[in-house]
């Protein structure tokens, strides 16, 4: 699954989890994404505000001259995206995907309606708002599909 990041013609900001770009470019053609605060379908994909950027394996990097490079220079980004690499794939696989009932699940379980899990899902920012004002603890994070990850 990847996660986007659209916003509506009212200026509604939220997630969708879909199965690549091409499955959401085909629901945004057929008008099959409304904004779920006020449900307006013309809904268009924003900018995302998190990106990584792998550097060629044996690309050359410019120095000013008389500057040494850095031994873990090149590695740290890569030791970085491979952590996040292997914490997606922990959470695809420990933590059920609620999609977007993600703020019910999280309501119904800290009031001992629903038994506690881990979960994970999408969620507006009003959702968001409404959850810290219960006092629900959560946080964001992108997780990258199969795809994005390949070497």
């Amino acid at each position: 699954m990847v996660i986007f990041d659209l916003v509506c013609l009212n200026g509604h900001h939220f997630e969708g989890w879909f199965t690549d770009l091409t499955d959401l470019e085909g629901q945004l053609a057929e008008g099959q994404i409304f904004c779920p605060i006020c449900g307006d379908d013309n809904v268009s994909r924003r900018p995302s505000t998190f990106g990584l950027v792998r550097a060629r394996p044996n690309s050359a990097q410019v120095l000013p001259e008389g500057q040494a490079k850095k031994p873990d220079q090149d590695s740290l980004a890569v030791k970085a995206f491979r952590k996040l690499v292997e914490l997606s794939a922990r959470l695809e696989k420990d933590f059920v995907d609620v999609g977007s009932s993600f703020t019910t699940e999280a309501l119904k379980m800290h009031y001992g309606v629903a038994p506690t899990r881990n979960i994970r899902g999408n969620s507006t920012p009003d959702e968001e708002e409404i959850l810290r004002g219960e006092g629900v603890e959560f946080f964001k994070l992108p997780i990258l599909s199969r795809k994005n990850t390949a070497s």
